[in-house]
Protein backbone atom coordinates (compact mmCIF):
# COMPACT_ATOMS: atom_id res chain seq x y z
CA UNK A 1 0.00 0.00 0.00
CA UNK A 2 1.50 3.16 -1.02
CA UNK A 3 2.30 5.42 1.90
CA UNK A 4 0.37 9.28 1.86
CA UNK A 5 2.62 11.95 2.19
CA UNK A 6 -0.06 14.74 2.50
CA UNK A 7 -1.57 12.21 5.37
CA UNK A 8 2.19 12.24 7.06
CA UNK A 9 3.00 15.82 6.59
CA UNK A 10 -0.14 16.61 8.59
CA UNK A 11 1.09 14.31 11.05
CA UNK A 12 3.94 15.82 11.46
CA UNK A 13 3.05 19.21 11.18
CA UNK A 14 -0.12 17.72 14.01
CA UNK A 15 2.55 16.55 16.54
CA UNK A 16 5.33 19.41 15.84
CA UNK A 17 2.33 21.80 17.15
CA UNK A 18 2.02 19.43 20.67
CA UNK A 19 5.55 19.47 20.83
CA UNK A 20 5.88 22.76 20.00
CA UNK A 21 3.58 24.46 21.97
CA UNK A 22 4.73 22.65 25.58
CA UNK A 23 8.21 22.85 24.73
CA UNK A 24 9.23 25.47 22.60
CA UNK A 25 11.45 25.70 19.72
CA UNK A 26 14.51 24.71 21.74
CA UNK A 27 12.96 22.26 23.94
CA UNK A 28 11.56 20.37 20.89
CA UNK A 29 12.69 17.18 19.79
CA UNK A 30 12.69 16.06 16.26
CA UNK A 31 13.02 12.52 17.87
CA UNK A 32 9.44 12.93 19.82
CA UNK A 33 7.81 14.90 17.09
CA UNK A 34 8.46 11.47 14.62
CA UNK A 35 7.21 9.33 17.42
CA UNK A 36 4.38 11.18 17.74
CA UNK A 37 3.25 11.21 14.20
CA UNK A 38 5.11 7.67 13.90
CA UNK A 39 6.73 8.57 11.15
CA UNK A 40 10.71 8.44 10.33
CA UNK A 41 12.64 11.61 11.38
CA UNK A 42 14.21 11.96 8.31
CA UNK A 43 10.82 12.64 6.89
CA UNK A 44 10.99 15.92 8.92
CA UNK A 45 13.97 17.30 7.16
CA UNK A 46 12.83 16.06 3.47
CA UNK A 47 9.17 17.77 4.60
CA UNK A 48 10.44 20.96 5.85
CA UNK A 49 14.48 21.02 5.89
CA UNK A 50 14.88 21.81 9.31
CA UNK A 51 13.60 22.29 12.84
CA UNK A 52 13.09 26.01 12.80
CA UNK A 53 11.01 25.68 8.88
CA UNK A 54 9.09 23.02 10.66
CA UNK A 55 7.99 25.37 13.53
CA UNK A 56 7.45 28.48 10.74
CA UNK A 57 5.27 25.91 8.92
CA UNK A 58 3.63 25.07 12.25
CA UNK A 59 2.76 28.68 12.79
CA UNK A 60 1.68 29.22 9.22
CA UNK A 61 -0.73 26.46 9.33
CA UNK A 62 -2.03 27.63 13.25
CA UNK A 63 -2.65 31.32 12.02
CA UNK A 64 -4.73 29.85 8.81
CA UNK A 65 -6.87 27.72 11.21
CA UNK A 66 -7.21 30.74 13.85
CA UNK A 67 -8.00 33.05 10.76
CA UNK A 68 -11.18 29.98 9.92
CA UNK A 69 -12.20 30.08 12.70
CA UNK A 70 -12.18 33.43 13.57
CA UNK A 71 -13.90 35.48 10.78
CA UNK A 72 -12.88 39.68 11.00
CA UNK A 73 -15.47 41.84 10.82
CA UNK A 74 -14.05 45.33 11.07
CA UNK A 75 -17.54 46.56 11.43
CA UNK A 76 -17.72 44.77 15.01
CA UNK A 77 -13.78 44.55 16.27
CA UNK A 78 -16.03 43.94 19.73
CA UNK A 79 -17.60 40.62 18.43
CA UNK A 80 -14.40 39.78 17.00
CA UNK A 81 -12.58 40.36 20.05
CA UNK A 82 -15.06 38.16 22.13
CA UNK A 83 -14.71 35.51 19.02
CA UNK A 84 -10.87 35.86 19.86
CA UNK A 85 -11.31 35.48 23.21
CA UNK A 86 -13.43 32.17 23.18
CA UNK A 87 -10.86 31.30 20.27
CA UNK A 88 -8.03 31.53 22.75
CA UNK A 89 -10.29 30.06 25.36
CA UNK A 90 -10.97 26.59 23.75
CA UNK A 91 -7.25 26.58 22.20
CA UNK A 92 -4.98 27.54 24.66
CA UNK A 93 -1.93 25.57 22.86
CA UNK A 94 -2.11 28.43 20.23
CA UNK A 95 -1.63 31.48 22.15
CA UNK A 96 1.42 29.13 23.99
CA UNK A 97 2.70 28.49 20.70
CA UNK A 98 2.39 32.10 19.73
CA UNK A 99 4.83 33.29 22.81
CA UNK A 100 7.55 30.44 22.08
CA UNK A 101 7.79 32.10 18.76
CA UNK A 102 7.74 35.73 20.13
CA UNK A 103 10.42 34.28 22.82
CA UNK A 104 12.83 32.28 20.56
CA UNK A 105 11.95 33.72 17.08
CA UNK A 106 10.61 37.30 17.01
CA UNK A 107 12.03 38.06 13.43
CA UNK A 108 11.39 34.87 12.08
CA UNK A 109 8.82 34.37 9.42
CA UNK A 110 5.01 35.40 10.63
CA UNK A 111 6.31 38.05 13.03
CA UNK A 112 4.38 40.62 10.85
CA UNK A 113 1.54 38.30 8.96
CA UNK A 114 0.03 38.89 5.56
CA UNK A 115 -3.44 38.61 7.27
CA UNK A 116 -2.75 41.23 10.28
CA UNK A 117 -1.81 44.07 7.68
CA UNK A 118 -5.24 42.87 6.12
CA UNK A 119 -7.23 43.28 8.31
CA UNK A 120 -5.61 46.59 9.69
CA UNK A 121 -6.57 48.30 6.08
CA UNK A 122 -9.99 47.38 6.68
CA UNK A 123 -9.93 48.76 10.37
CA UNK A 124 -8.52 52.14 8.17
CA UNK A 125 -11.28 51.27 5.77
CA UNK A 126 -13.89 51.69 8.62
CA UNK A 127 -12.43 54.51 10.19
CA UNK A 128 -12.56 56.40 6.95
CA UNK A 129 -16.18 55.82 6.93
CA UNK A 130 -16.46 56.90 10.53
CA UNK A 131 -17.56 54.08 11.95
CA UNK A 132 -14.65 53.58 14.07
CA UNK A 133 -13.07 56.03 16.22
CA UNK A 134 -9.83 57.54 15.06
CA UNK A 135 -7.79 58.05 18.16
CA UNK A 136 -5.69 55.19 17.25
CA UNK A 137 -3.69 54.35 14.11
CA UNK A 138 -5.51 51.26 12.55
CA UNK A 139 -3.37 48.99 13.75
CA UNK A 140 -2.89 49.98 16.71
CA UNK A 141 -6.43 49.76 17.09
CA UNK A 142 -6.11 45.95 16.24
CA UNK A 143 -3.56 45.29 18.35
CA UNK A 144 -5.19 46.96 21.35
CA UNK A 145 -8.38 44.88 20.82
CA UNK A 146 -6.33 41.85 20.01
CA UNK A 147 -4.32 42.87 23.58
CA UNK A 148 -8.04 42.99 25.12
CA UNK A 149 -9.11 39.36 24.55
CA UNK A 150 -4.97 37.68 25.03
CA UNK A 151 -5.02 39.57 28.60
CA UNK A 152 -8.77 38.92 29.80
CA UNK A 153 -7.42 34.97 28.48
CA UNK A 154 -4.58 35.01 30.89
CA UNK A 155 -6.48 36.84 33.93
CA UNK A 156 -6.42 35.01 36.89
CA UNK A 157 -7.74 36.64 39.81
CA UNK A 158 -7.15 34.49 42.74
CA UNK A 159 -5.41 31.01 40.97
CA UNK A 160 -8.94 28.78 41.21
CA UNK A 161 -9.53 27.01 38.03
CA UNK A 162 -11.85 28.98 35.40
CA UNK A 163 -15.80 28.62 35.97
CA UNK A 164 -17.90 29.38 33.56
CA UNK A 165 -19.15 32.48 35.02
CA UNK A 166 -15.80 33.77 35.22
CA UNK A 167 -14.87 33.05 31.43
CA UNK A 168 -18.08 34.98 30.85
CA UNK A 169 -17.07 37.93 32.82
CA UNK A 170 -13.66 37.98 31.42
CA UNK A 171 -15.39 37.57 27.49
CA UNK A 172 -17.90 40.41 28.72
CA UNK A 173 -15.20 42.78 29.75
CA UNK A 174 -13.22 41.84 26.55
CA UNK A 175 -16.36 42.97 24.59
CA UNK A 176 -16.70 45.95 26.21
CA UNK A 177 -12.98 47.10 26.44
CA UNK A 178 -12.92 46.25 22.31
CA UNK A 179 -16.68 48.54 22.28
CA UNK A 180 -14.95 51.24 23.84
CA UNK A 181 -11.77 51.21 21.83
CA UNK A 182 -13.55 51.11 18.91
CA UNK A 183 -16.47 53.73 19.47
CA UNK A 184 -16.72 56.28 17.19
CA UNK A 185 -17.23 59.92 18.76
CA UNK A 186 -20.60 61.42 18.45
CA UNK A 187 -21.04 63.36 15.33
CA UNK A 188 -20.93 66.70 16.06
CA UNK A 189 -23.87 69.25 15.66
Amino acid sequence: MPRDSNATKARLLDAAFAEFAAHGIAGARVDRIASAAGANKRLIYAHFGSKNQLFDAVLRRAAEAGAESVPFDADDLPGYAGAVFDHLVARPDLLRLRLWQLLERPAGPGSATEGFRRRAAEVADAQARGELSRALAPADLLTMVLAAAQAWFWADEDGRPRSPERLARHRAAVVETARRLTEPPPPER
